[in-house]
Formats: C-alpha cells, structure tokens, sequence
C-alpha cells in the first residue's frame, strides 16, 4: 500500500487555501515524488512504514504540501508532465523544451521547498543554506 504524507487539511494549511477536489490523488501522487526522492534515504519507520521521528514525520508532510503546491504552480496535474518539459499542450500533441531534475532527489523534478523541506533535516545530500 502506497504511504501518503499528507492530508486534505494539511494541504490546506500550508497554501493557506482550501484543498481542491481532486486533493487526494494529488497527495498521493505528490507522496510518491518523495518516495522516489527518498529512494536511498534511512530512517526509522514503524510497521506502517511511516517514519517514527516527529521531525521526519512533519519534514515528509511539508514536503508532500510543497511538492503539490510546486505542481499546480507549474500547471501539473500531478502527472509529472508539466514539470519535465517547458511547454506542454495536449490537442494536438505538442512538447517542448526538456529540463533536467536534481540527482541529489534521483531525478525527480521536486519543488524547491519540497527538497528544501527533506534537505533540512537530513534525507537529502548536501548542505542547508
């Protein structure tokens, strides 16, 4: 079963605006950029496999919220489209423009206060600015 970090209300709280309809699913998708983020990152879980410390639990959370904030900034659906090409129409096809994704975050194009969020507390390499 995937792991979500977030909630509608947490989403809420953070944009400082109510969680859209399809919040859910955009969580879910958001959840999974971090997973994929996170691939090589250790730290304790319980038998959920949701983490144990409180620090990395609210780090997780923040980073969900920003990642989807990230996404409906850039005009992604959460299908991660938006955020691999610079321009992206659909009726008829047309992309543009391919941009490249942190290796620090194994490719995934995450936000920057979404990395900034699981660069804080340790589950991504480098240096806090």
């Amino acid at each position: 079963m995937a792991r979500v970090y977030a909630t509608p209300a947490d989403l809420a709280a953070w944009t400082g605006q109510p969680a859209p309809p399809d919040a859910e699913r955009l969580l879910g998708r958001a959840s999974e950029d971090i997973d994929r983020a996170l691939l090589t990152a250790v730290y304790d879980t319980g038998a959920d496999g949701m983490p144990t410390e409180t620090d990395v639990r609210d780090a997780l959370r923040d980073a969900t919220c920003a990642q989807v904030e990230y996404q409906q900034a850039t005009g992604d659906d959460g299908t991660g489209a938006a955020g691999r090409w610079d321009s992206v129409s659909l009726g008829p096809v047309s992309l543009s423009g391919r941009r490249g994704a942190s290796t620090a975050t194994g490719g995934v194009d995450l936000g920057p206060r979404a990395e900034g969020a699981l660069r804080a507390v340790g589950l991504l390499p480098g240096v806090i600015c």
